[in-house]
């Protein structure tokens, strides 16, 4: 299933918010390493599961069965067309290598005293106003990078840089949006490792919420679940598509409802290409009730770690883990 769809849901991630990032990473690293065990494959990294963004590849465990792929320590050095490695291997007649550096970002068409970048890092605020314009004239839109797709969020910023142009919606002043420029920043040092990589990081659900604030578009989530509990609860328990942010105020959508509602059937059409009788209800009914259980224990967890922080040193999730497998839905 799209991870986009499984797991940017609300109530799931702010519940696990609340846990450890530590707990939260050992979770998250027995699970991946029962399907794949990156040690077997030599590719256990040094840092947590949680402290980078996450490469998503199926295919490579079995280009490493075929051969396809070897995996090699680093480079020691290179010697016409020839390559040491630390460990001592030499592989001759290499045609290419590729510097998998990652990227840098700049703004050499600005003057440095409008928008300046120094290690990849560009004091923006929430990734897009430049704080010391006279006037808000000048906006970058999709300079983020998102544990989640980036296309929703270019398109809610633009909104907002939208009806900041035109004057509908007023940014701070200077020193306020200093000061949110300076609490990202440590936020992202307390979790990331420290690279060039790591620096416009943000969260999909908790960004795009912020962002939607802005705006005044972001739902209304007790008047939902009041007023229609079946959108609501699709709303809150369900995936964070962009349709949410057109329910209520500008640029209200009449269809938004229908395609919330309807946004499963979507992903599932083309993997349907044969007709099966098969009960979709109770597999829904169990989802849900899964997902509150989970959202309640998490908080449970937090509270039991607050009060009993030596916990953390001796938790295994692993037996749990093992007993509840069997009952989780497949999707």
């Amino acid at each position: 299933m799209p991870l986009d769809m499984v797991f940017s849901k609300r109530m799931s991630t702010k519940a696990l918010s609340l846990l450890p990032v530590s707990l939260l990473s050992r979770l998250g690293e027995n699970q991946l390493n029962r399907r794949f065990d990156h040690s077997l494959y030599s590719l256990k990294p040094k840092h947590r599961l949680f402290s980078q963004h996450p490469t998503v590849n199926d295919e490579l465990p079995n280009r490493i069965l075929s051969g396809t792929v070897r995996i090699k320590p680093n480079i020691r050095r290179l010697q016409g067309s020839s390559v040491e490695f630390d460990d001592g291997t030499v592989e001759d007649n290499i045609d290419l290598v590729v510097f998998a550096t990652g990227y840098s970002f700049s703004f050499p068409f600005l003057p440095p005293q409008v928008l300046a970048v120094s290690k990849n890092k560009a004091n923006l605020y929430k990734y897009m106003f430049p704080p010391g314009l006279e006037r808000p004239t000048l906006a970058v839109i999709g300079l983020v990078q998102p544990l989640g797709a980036i296309m929703p969020i270019s398109e809610i910023q633009a909104r907002w840089a939208t009806r900041v142009f035109k004057g509908l919606n007023k940014l701070p002043p200077k020193d306020n949006m200093l000061k949110d420029i300076k609490k990202k920043e440590n936020s992202m040092a307390k979790r990331y490792v420290t690279t060039q990589r790591h620096t416009i990081q943000v969260n999909f659900i908790e960004y795009m919420d912020e962002i939607a604030d802005q705006v005044g578009v972001c739902p209304n989530f007790l008047w939902l679940l009041l007023t229609e509990p079946s959108l609501g609860l699709r709303v809150l328990l369900g995936p964070c598509t962009p349709y949410q942010y057109r329910l209520t105020g500008p640029g209200q959508w009449g269809g938004a409802r229908q395609a919330i509602m309807t946004q499963w059937d979507r992903v599932a059409q083309p993997l349907r290409t044969r007709p099966l009788e098969i009960s979709e209800s109770k597999q829904r009914y169990l989802t849900l009730a899964l997902t509150l259980g989970a959202a309640t224990m998490a908080l449970g967890c937090y509270q039991v770690m607050q009060n009993h922080p030596s916990l953390l040193n001796d938790l295994d999730p692993s037996p749990l883990l093992d007993k509840i497998k069997p009952y989780l839905p497949l999707r």
